[in-house]
């Protein structure tokens, strides 16, 4: 089975917005997380699609939703954890519990403030997942990357042409990223940056997804300002 695994633990700090995680904040006439909800919703190939944010927000997040989305057993929201791969870690628990794990069951983890992530996108992450384990979205760097050791001058350039920014959906077979997690040592779980790095540090490869540069994190006022370009662009198309 398939399961789409949303993480909204941001507490919008540099949003500005001290009051409201940024993902409740409104774009056009819905918070960014039903925008983000929705694509994974309609997609027939989710068993569920599972919510994790903080303890506080839980039940203000199922009242979001309820608002925005149809009744629906397919949506759920559980508390997440103090860290995004122990949040990921609290969904496959819930899917152990209810419904088991076995080698082909998938998650596709994204980034609840990610709300422009497309059909495309989920299609290729779920192909991958089940073909290779692991799964990254991302997109050639444009920029070139520089990398200072002690943050006061250059240590290395690394060739653009390799370099690439990652996204989301990360996504995997989520029997074997429960057994790697498990097994790194504490000082292996504190250098971890996302889900995919479990699999790299274990020598397992992880299959790149392309991107798209539109799909973008919501995480400054200026990222707002963009989100609504985009939407009207979105709804300018499907009026079209």
């Amino acid at each position: 089975m398939i399961y789409a695994v949303i993480a909204a633990g941001g507490i919008g700090s540099r949003m500005g917005n001290p009051e409201k995680p940024k993902q409740y904040l409104k774009i056009k006439d819905k918070p960014i997380i039903v925008h983000t909800v929705e694509k994974f919703f309609v997609n027939s190939r989710f068993e569920k699609v599972i919510i994790l944010t903080p303890g506080q927000w839980v039940n203000y997040t199922k009242e979001i939703l309820a608002k925005y989305l149809p009744l629906n057993e397919k949506v759920v929201v559980i508390q997440g954890g103090s860290t995004r791969n122990e949040t990921i870690m609290n969904a496959i628990r819930y899917i152990e519990e209810r419904d088991g794990l076995d080698d082909d069951t998938v998650i596709v983890t994204h980034d609840a403030v990610r709300p422009f992530v497309t059909a495309r996108i989920i299609d290729e992450n779920i192909e991958a997942a089940l073909q290779y384990g692991a799964t990254d979205t991302v997109v050639p760097a444009t920029d070139t990357i520089v990398e200072s050791r002690d943050k006061t001058v250059i240590s290395t350039i690394p060739d653009r042409s390799l370099m690439y920014q990652g996204q989301t959906p990360q996504s995997f077979k989520a029997k074997k990223l429960k057994e790697l997690y498990l097994g790194l040592t504490e000082e292996e779980k504190g250098i971890l940056t996302d889900a995919c790095k479990i699999f790299s540090m274990k020598g397992c490869p992880v299959r790149l997804v392309q991107g798209e540069v539109h799909n973008i994190k919501i995480t400054y006022p200026y990222d707002l300002r963009v989100a609504k370009a985009l939407l009207d662009e979105e709804m300018t198309g499907k009026d079209a």
